[in-house]
């Protein structure tokens, strides 16, 4: 599976957004990101699609990939180019119906929290799994504990499925994450908090690529 590029997936949170949630992802896209994550849970099916409908619309002006976190009629309904999928739907028959529902070219995805879980992904299908959390981190605070580097090395060597490190990552250590194995990483609050979404991200892609 070719991730997109580059393979950071920025991940929504309207909550913590600095600005309004269209105008956050508007500028990250501005700065190079091209894989948005709509996961939006306090939304009922009805707001989570029309918000979509918009941020679907801004990637594509981007020519970048949206997914849509755990709702795979919602993403279907915004055409979004997949669906995350998170550990409490994380079954074989989810991720078949997930495929069904948005084509064979859609990227899904598993949020994993161990190699056991990580391995039961890729069982089932899933194109990627995230891998969480691997620091500490202010967006969900008291979750973890924190796997860190080494077993995020010791992980993505035993795996066949690309590794995205989520939790705590930023600038300041998204090379050493991409040095101890990981395909890509996923972000939420470095961008969502940021004020200038567009500069923040340009900073994690520029750390990232070393």
């Amino acid at each position: 599976m070719t991730l997109p590029d580059p393979p950071i997936l920025v991940i929504t949170d309207g909550r913590m957004a600095a600005r309004p949630l269209a105008d956050v992802v508007e500028a990250a896209l501005r700065g190079g990101c091209r894989w948005v994550s709509l996961r939006e849970p306090d939304l009922d099916r009805e707001a989570l699609i029309e918000l979509g409908g918009k941020l679907a619309t801004l990637c594509a002006d981007h020519n970048a990939k949206l997914s849509v976190s755990a709702d795979v009629a919602a993403a279907s309904a915004i055409r979004a180019s997949g669906v995350h999928l998170p550990q409490r739907l994380a079954g074989k028959d989810a991720v078949t119906e997930a495929r069904a529902a948005l084509g064979k070219a859609a990227l899904i995805g598993i949020s994993c929290h161990s190699l056991e879980e990580a391995e039961a992904a890729r069982r089932h299908g899933a194109d990627y799994v995230t891998l969480s959390p691997i620091f500490l981190t202010g967006s969900k605070p008291g979750y973890g504990p924190a796997l860190g580097t080494d077993a995020l090395a010791e992980m993505a060597a035993a795996l066949d499925v690309p590794v995205l490190a989520l939790g705590g990552i930023g600038p300041d250590n998204a090379t050493a994450v991409r040095g101890s194995g990981a395909a890509g990483i996923a972000v939420m609050g470095s961008i969502m908090r940021a004020e200038d979404a567009a500069a923040a991200f340009r900073r994690l892609r520029e750390s990232w690529e070393g």
